[in-house]
Formats: C-alpha cells, sequence, structure tokens
C-alpha cells in the first residue's frame, strides 16, 4: 500500500517540476537566459491558451521561446519583444493585456458575466418565493382554515 501511494505521489509531482524549456535552448548568458524565463511567463501559448510558453510543450511555443531568446541576444528589450509579439498575435497572446476598448471584454468579462448570473440568480429566487397564499382564498376558505387550526388534535 505505502508503495502505491509514494508512485502516485511521485508520479503528480514529476510533471510539476519539469518545464518545457529545452537544453538546445537556452541562452549561455545567466543574466539574458533569466530575462527570458521571465518574459516567457508574461506570454500565453496561442494552442494551450491557459498556459505560458515557458511551460507549454507546443511547437509554437518553443518557437516563441527560441524568438525570444534571440531578440535578447540581439540586444532588443523586452517591451519590443512583447510589441513584436503583440503585432503578430494581438493583445490576447498577453497574460496581462493592456487596458483599451478592444480588451475591455477581456478585463471586465468575467464580472459582467458574474453579474448577470447574480441578477438571473435573484430573479428566479424571486419568482420561486411563495405568495402570501391567504390572501389568496376565498372567504369560506379563511373560514374553513381558521375552524381546522382551532380545532384541538384528536387523540
Amino acid at each position: 500500500m505505502r508503495a502505491i501511494l509514494l508512485l502516485v505521489v511521485f508520479c503528480l509531482v514529476l510533471p510539476a517540476t519539469a518545464l518545457a524549456v529545452l537544453p538546445d535552448e537556452k541562452l549561455d548568458d545567466p543574466e539574458l537566459e533569466a530575462r527570458a524565463q521571465e518574459l516567457s511567463e508574461e506570454i500565453r501559448c496561442v494552442v494551450c491558451q491557459h498556459e505560458s510558453i515557458e511551460t507549454s510543450n507546443a511547437g509554437i511555443a518553443r518557437d516563441i521561446r527560441i524568438l525570444i531568446r534571440e531578440r535578447l541576444a540581439a540586444g532588443q528589450n523586452e517591451q519590443q519583444i512583447r510589441d513584436y509579439l503583440v503585432s503578430r498575435y494581438g493583445d490576447y497572446i498577453l497574460f496581462r493585456p493592456p487596458m483599451k476598448p478592444a480588451t475591455w471584454l477581456l478585463w471586465f468579462g468575467p464580472a459582467l458575466v458574474f453579474a448577470i448570473g447574480l441578477a438571473a440568480l435573484a430573479t428566479y429566487l424571486r419568482k420561486r418565493r411563495p405568495q402570501d397564499s391567504l390572501s389568496q382564498l376565498s372567504d369560506e376558505e379563511r373560514r374553513r382554515l381558521r375552524q381546522l387550526t382551532e380545532e384541538e388534535p384528536r387523540s
């Protein structure tokens, strides 16, 4: 039992420690490599979409990682590289896109969907609330109800 538990833990932890960056992609200069890794964490994989290119195994992610390292080695700064990637893939490639009218849906969409859901839930609960059923009874039904509730239970 202990061996199975150890195997399960190992299988769960092992993928978390592996990064997609291959040794042949890394730069010789540790400072440039650190900048490349930091920038790669901010760039979304266009195939995976919920993963950075730093951890993605997709071919396009590898190509973008190499492109970033080549441009850093050529002397470009991070903002120039971001601008190039945005011009090529759009603002969605950034995990933190800039705030502008074209990206308002990315920024405010989740809050808008949440608000619509809350409004729908409130409407549903309001309609579901039982109406004052006593006011809907006729005089005869009210008299009968009073009579039934005032009667003592039979043993």
